[in-house]
């Protein structure tokens, strides 16, 4: 009888186990597949200020950077939402600062393809109702993503997508092909651009948009192209020695068994150099419809990355209009910290590699910002934060420290306030 019962209970604990075990597996099921709250991939930040921002004068003790407004970035995908609204709270600067910016408009091409908030923080970054914006989304960005950019942009008459959209492939002929194609809607544009200058999504300002036209306008670049770069080296021939494929979506590869190309058209010495450059209206307007940079493009269409070689070249030329024909690697257009560059002109990177270029960390500011550069590459929101929060700060101040009219209160992006949270000085940035 004794052991009846004893196996009995033996029975009864077993089945209470087996009972709670089903029941937190059901339990931990259901929640799995509940419906999850919707968190936006992209939110303005609104993280506090980084306390250790090395680009900017110490506050004062018990005296910390607060955010005038935090705005959830995906306020910009509601079409509904009021312009004037929208502008406000993004803190974009809706005035020239100083009659002299506003007698230099400047054009910006801007390629991008992901990271909605790094964007719009660039543009804020960059924007001036003088100048003219032409933005190139990757045909094969995601939808929401291209509906927040085309609602962000539909809210400044001087901002407008590229007509014609491609399929960009790092190191591909598309990528030239995405700035050519925004180069024709500016050439169209109403607006009178000076000079254009192509971004891409993840760079960041260094210079102030005075700086940029007193920069343009001094006397090494007043009528002057600015393409860094030098005779092609023999290490880089291979680029336009042999045929390259895009392949979709993915890489560039070498056509077949390593076919190989003509002569360059025209004899043509090619040169390599960046992809970024500063050009003024009159070499566009040349590189558009001359027959000889015609040809350059055609034969362009299957090298590696010719970009990198294109602009450079043109710009070598005797009859291109603001040709820097001795020109080497002169113009400071961007600090980038490349890894086989680590101990020579830089000491390392402090955010991390990608493709062997530095994504900046907030530990990276100094290093950038000595290096005077019209502009830094790259940055990212999501990985560090941190770094933009402290350069964006650091840019804008700086912005409206050189302005000559009077400041909105929209245009400041934080305010000094103490622990109670009362309002002490404001700053830009």
């Amino acid at each position: 009888m004794v052991q009846l019962e004893n196996t009995k209970c033996s029975f009864l604990l077993c089945l209470g186990v087996c009972i709670l075990i089903c029941s937190a597996i059901y339990l931990k099921a259901k929640v799995s597949n509940a419906p999850q709250a919707i968190v936006p991939p992209n939110v303005l930040s609104c993280q506090p200020l980084p306390d250790n921002c090395p680009i900017l004068p110490s506050s004062p003790p018990g005296l910390k950077w607060q955010r005038n407004k935090c705005t959830n970035i995906s306020e910009v995908s509601k079409t509904k939402v009021s312009c004037a609204r929208l502008r406000s709270e993004l803190h974009f600067i809706m005035s020239p600062l100083s009659k002299e910016e506003k007698d230099f408009p400047l054009a910006f091409i801007i390629t991008i393809h992901k990271e909605l908030e790094t964007f719009v923080r660039l543009l804020r970054a960059i924007y001036a109702p003088q100048n003219v914006y032409c933005i190139h989304i990757d045909a094969k960005a995601a939808e929401e993503y291209k509906t927040s950019v085309r609602n962000l942009v539909r809210c400044f008459p001087n901002v407008f997508l590229a007509s014609v959209s491609e399929r960009v492939t790092y190191a591909g002929f598309s990528r030239l092909k995405a700035d050519i194609n925004c180069m024709k809607d500016l050439i169209r544009s109403p607006k009178k651009w000076r000079r254009v200058i192509n971004l891409c999504g993840q760079d960041f300002p260094i210079q102030s948009n005075l700086e940029l036209v007193r920069y343009m306008q001094v006397s090494e670049w007043k009528d002057r192209n600015m393409t860094p770069g030098v005779k092609q080296p023999p290490i880089m021939q291979h680029r336009t020695e042999f045929q390259y494929v895009e392949v979709k979506d993915s890489h560039v590869a070498q056509k077949g068994k390593g076919e190989k190309k003509g002569p360059s058209p025209h004899n043509l010495t090619i040169y390599f150099g960046t992809a970024y450059y500063s050009l003024t209206r009159e070499f566009v307007e040349y590189a558009l419809s001359s027959p000889v940079a015609q040809d350059l493009l055609k034969w362009s269409k299957d090298t590696f990355s010719p970009d990198e070689h294109y602009w450079v070249t043109l710009n070598h030329l005797e009859e291109a209009p603001d040709n820097h024909v001795n020109g080497g690697w002169e113009g400071n257009i961007r600090a980038i910290k490349w890894k086989d560059q680590e101990g020579t002109t830089h000491k390392g990177c402090k955010g991390r590699y990608v493709r062997d270029v530095c994504i900046f960390g907030i530990g990276d500011l100094p290093w950038v910002i000595s290096k005077g550069s019209m502009f830094a590459n790259k940055f990212e929101s999501a990985s560090f934060p941190e770094a933009l929060d402290c350069l964006e700060l650091w840019h804008r101040n700086k912005l409206l420290q050189q302005a000559t009219v009077p400041i909105q209160p929209s245009w400041h992006l934080a305010t000094l306030e103490n622990d109670n949270s009362t309002l002490i000085s404001t700053a830009g940035g």
